[in-house]
């Protein structure tokens, strides 16, 4: 378990505020995380973000009205907190039995909270139903590997080993695979996703990656973490000349969390999918 998550509310009873609580909010440190997997802050080889979605936002209008909407948060891969999950909840339902004088004062308070927990500036985005409902829902990027054949007998710990290239073959490709499961660290409850790799590196052997991702399967780790060590075990094999791995995560409690890690600075889409 991440030490400060222990003092989180994460895996215990808690009383639901209704009415605005920022102290709610808990956030832990990135640096333990980057520390297991030899990074620093100073030394972190990707760029990226993290987009969190609150499909459970409400709040009240002046006259009492309720209002009913749906968040997206997004924040920096480099930022020096997390915020805890359980504690995100909470603080969003805090919000619940408050009145707002419009959209963009709740926008600015969401956006000075959160950036205030995670230590970097958080990008904040409410949109109505409609608009979400007019988005639909995406197919991720390439090819799906989950048909291949594959033997498992592992599923503790993620197993690099697995991971196969063929050096004499550069190739451009993007994979998918919705497979990836591992489990809470806290509370040991599964976290189901889908996971897009996108490369130009060394001919990756679709099988051995399957494998690889399967191998999370009873692993303990924060979604976050979970990405950054496929992107780091990606880049130690392929060498490549770019990489992008990011992971769209099934919600619970209303909320989904998705990272997104990259060599590349570039626009990422925050899109739902089918299990989303």
């Amino acid at each position: 378990m991440h030490p400060a998550a222990e003092h989180s509310p994460l895996g215990k009873s808690s009383e639901y505020i209704a009415t605005y609580t920022p102290s709610l909010l808990f956030p832990i440190p990135r640096t333990a995380k980057w520390a297991e997997l030899g990074l620093t802050a100073e030394t972190l080889p990707y760029k990226g973000v993290d987009f969190w979605n609150c499909f459970e936002l409400s709040w009240l209008l002046p006259s009492g009205k309720p209002v009913v909407a749906i968040g997206e948060f997004a924040i920096p891969a480099d930022s020096p907190n997390i915020i805890e999950s359980k504690s995100f909840k909470l603080y969003l339902n805090s919000l619940n039995q408050t009145p707002f004088v419009d959209t963009a004062s709740l926008e600015a308070t969401l956006r000075q909270d959160l950036s205030a927990a995670v230590g970097k500036p958080v990008q904040v985005r409410i949109r109505s139903l409609k608009d979400v409902e007019n988005e639909g829902v995406v197919a991720l990027p390439g090819v799906c590997i989950d048909d291949l054949d594959i033997s498992v007998d592992s599923y503790e710990h993620p197993r690099p080993e697995l991971l196969r290239c063929d050096e004499s073959r550069i190739v451009e490709e993007s994979l998918h695979s919705h497979l990836l499961k591992s489990n809470c660290p806290v509370t040991s409850q599964p976290d189901w996703g889908s996971v897009a790799v996108e490369y130009r590196g060394a001919a990756l052997d679709h099988a051995s990656l399957l494998a690889y991702l399967v191998s999370f399967r009873q692993h303990s780790d924060f979604h976050e973490q979970c990405v950054e060590r496929i992107f780091l075990d990606l880049q130690r094999l392929l060498k490549p000349e770019k990489l992008t791995v990011y992971a769209r995560y099934v919600r619970r409690g209303g909320l989904d969390i998705n990272p997104y890690r990259s060599t590349e600075a570039v626009q990422l889409l925050n899109q739902r999918l089918v299990r989303q």
